[in-house]
Order: C-alpha cells, then structure tokens, then sequence
C-alpha cells in the first residue's frame, strides 16, 4: 500500500555542516498492516512520519502510494493543491497533543475533515456520530475538548483522522500525555481498528511494550530503519 524506496533527508544549517537526519530509508506497509517505529529522541522518527505523509520533502528516493508514484528526485509529481486534497483523503495524522480546536465540541471537531472537503455539514456529523459511537464516545457528542479526558482527547482526535476514511494513519508519539492504562488502551484500539477497518497505521513511540502490540516494529538508528530482534507480537485484548 505504502512503499518509500531510498529516502534521504539531510538539513543544512546556515554557517554550519550539513546535517543527515535520514539515511536511505526503504520502508514498505501492507493494507490493514500496524508498524511500530522505535528510537531514540531525534533519531529521525518524526521526520520520517512528515515525509511519508507529504508535509516534507525528502532529499532523494521515491515514495509510492498504492503503486501511484508521489515522489522522485527531490519533487513531488503533485501540485501542492493536488498533495493537499490527497492528504485529506488517503492520509489521517494523530499527534502526541491530540491539536483538538477549542472551541468546537467532540461532533464537530471530527467532522470537520469531511466538512472542509465537502461543504456539506449534515453528512459530515453523521458519519462523525457513527465513528464517535464505535469509539465509545457517544455521551461525549457535546463536550468541548476541556471537557474530555486525555484519552478520550486522543480518541476524539483518532476519529478525526478516520473521518474520511483513509487508507493509512500517521501516529506520532499518540500516547505522549496519557498514564499507562489509557496508553495501552490507545494502542490496543488502533490494532484493533488496523484489522476492522483495514487501515494501516505507522506508529512513532518510545515504549517498547505498546510497539510489540503492532504487526511489526522497526528501530530508527543512525538514519537507518532495522527490524527490531526482541521483537515479540503481543496479542490484544478483547
């Protein structure tokens, strides 16, 4: 579904030597498939997820989605306008702050990808509504997001990113601010989405014990990603 062949970043500071981020990254990511990616603080991982996801542009290599060749020689073959509307419709982001708006309460806040692509508000809430429901948020239609717990903010926030039903969802960190039990509870939830929906998931995180949830786990070393060797498939929950 998702191939990144050769992938290299590199940023150069004014003044100062270039510096490599990532180093010839091939990565590729089956249909319904969860990957977990592991490392250290500033080894690459973040970097990795915005590049897979078109908001960077990578150095050099080539980035296919579902065969369609999206990046070649340091240019992506879309417009931005072109990279935007596929974002919004093959691609959900779910970030360590879950980015929540305010001002909105949990219905509209997960409506709002289908609302900007459609114009069309009455839809947009009811498939929110449904998603919110399958999540275990149904009494939380009217709450604004200060109203929420930390893992219901992120499973607000995972809605969100399944509104328009993408084919893969990016995950940086989702566990960040939340104690363990509602970790573990995240990361059983999106395995469990992975294999219902058939959406794949690439997963940023620095615990090693919610990324042995996952189909398969890599480590970021040296620019480089390597199949985890302690690796072990930890089965969820019902």
């Amino acid at each position: 579904m998702l191939e990144a062949k050769n992938i290299s970043k590199s940023y150069t500071i004014p003044g100062k030597q270039t510096i490599q981020i990532l180093r010839g990254i091939n990565l590729t990511v089956g249909e319904g498939e969860m990957v977990t990616v592991i490392g250290a603080s500033g080894s690459g991982k973040t970097t990795l997820l915005n590049l897979l996801g078109t908001l960077d542009t990578p150095n050099s290599g080539e980035i296919l989605f579902d065969k369609e060749l999206l990046f070649r020689d340091t240019q992506y073959l879309l417009s931005q306008k072109a990279l935007a509307k596929f974002r919004n419709r093959k691609i959900g982001f779910v970030f360590q702050f879950h980015h929540l708006l305010s001002d909105f309460n949990a219905l509209e806040n997960v409506a709002m990808p289908e609302f900007i692509a459609t114009g069309k508000l009455a839809p947009a809430k009811k498939r929110a509504a449904e998603l919110l429901d399958s999540l275990g948020l149904s009494e939380r239609f009217d709450h604004l997001p200060s109203e929420l717990s930390g893992g219901e903010q992120q499973r607000v926030a995972i809605a969100r990113a399944l509104m328009n039903n993408p084919k893969l969802v990016l995950a940086d960190e989702p566990s960040g601010n939340l104690d363990n039990n509602n970790s573990r509870i995240l990361y059983e939830l999106m395995a469990n989405l992975s294999k219902e929906r058939r959406t794949s998931f690439i997963i940023v995180t620095h615990n090693e014990e919610y990324a042995a949830l996952a189909d398969r786990c890599l480590r970021m070393q040296d620019g480089q990603l390597h199949e985890y060797p302690n690796f072990r498939i930890v089965p969820t929950t019902s």
